[in-house]
């Protein structure tokens, strides 16, 4: 054991392993991670911000964590960035699920997210430990996609990437986007740096749909993965809607990030929003699993980069 590991006995069959280095993580999940990539989008996606970006996470580091059944195989997994909700791996062990939330019963957790099965349990066993109520507030769908399928009837306009000229708007735009998608829940920590970073970043990308020189839709990429990107957030203000333009969008950032050599891209929709389910399955990204956000307690969860 070192001191950036600790492992936790849970009744003589399964270790908890705590890390602080991102590094070590990975390198003691890749398997579990990998053989559903889809699925651990947002986790490995974490991960390579983490190590793109480390001064952003230096003043309350991320942690992690794994749980190893009897014969050392990693079994689950799970991390958190603070202030934002512990993630959860996929995981067919619901005793991986409980022996993780013991080991982490002391810590002020605003929420999780996982699959759908294993954040059920998650959940469950938060209340039995922690005596706090819990609740799914999204329900959220994983979207897949290996080949685009392009409108039949583009949408007027072009698309260009956006620069730091563009910066009141995307803050104003994600602000938006937050509010309308996520209406109970806290904005992350310093917008407007978060903007920023979006803007500068060599492993994020801004796409831009404008007609007549107004830019009416925004499209995100980023979050990489060993083999893919994840698509979003997708944003068009409400005056500029139906006629096209997140479609067309979200179509060219998609083809554009798979001309730079991704294998797939991957994308979360809000169950509640059939709309923008349907849209996406027109482009032709496929359904993988549905996962659900929880909220602990009363007070608000602060949303995940």
């Amino acid at each position: 054991m070192t001191l950036r590991e600790s492992a936790i006995m849970i009744d003589m069959k399964l270790q908890v392993h705590r890390y602080s280095s991102v590094d070590e993580f990975l390198a003691t999940t890749g398997e579990l991670l990998a053989a559903r990539e889809a699925e651990h989008n947002l986790m490995l996606g974490i991960c390579s911000t983490i190590r793109a970006d480390p001064e952003r996470f230096a003043e309350d580091p991320p942690t992690f964590a794994t749980v190893t059944d009897a014969a050392g195989r990693v079994i689950a997994a799970s991390l958190r960035t603070p202030p934002f909700n512990q993630v959860l791996s996929w995981t067919d062990e619901p005793q991986a699920v409980d022996a993780l939330v013991d080991a982490l019963g002391d810590a002020p957790l605003p929420g999780m997210l996982g699959p759908k099965e294993p954040a059920a349990r998650f959940a469950q066993r938060w209340t039995d430990v922690t005596g706090q109520t819990t609740r799914v507030e999204v329900a959220e769908r994983i979207f897949r996609l290996e080949r685009v399928i392009h409108p039949l009837r583009p949408a007027p306009g072009t698309w260009r990437r956006g620069e730091a000229q563009d910066r009141e708007l995307l803050l104003r735009w994600w602000l938006d986007f937050l509010a309308e998608a996520m209406p109970e829940q806290a904005p992350p920590p310093d917008p407007g740096a978060y903007v920023d970073r979006w803007i500068a970043s060599d492993h994020q990308w801004i796409y831009l749909w404008e007609v007549g020189g107004e830019v009416v839709s925004l499209v995100g990429a980023g979050a990489e993965t060993p083999n893919g990107v994840r698509i979003g957030p997708v944003y068009t203000p409400p005056e500029h809607r139906n006629r096209g333009y997140a479609s067309a969008l979200t179509a060219t950032a998609s083809q554009d990030q798979l001309d730079r050599g991704r294998s797939f891209l991957f994308l979360f929709t809000d169950l509640a929003n059939p709309t923008s389910n349907k849209i996406y399955r027109a482009i032709g990204y496929e359904p993988v699993c549905d996962v659900d956000m929880y909220r602990f307690g009363a007070g608000p969860v602060a949303l995940d980069p």
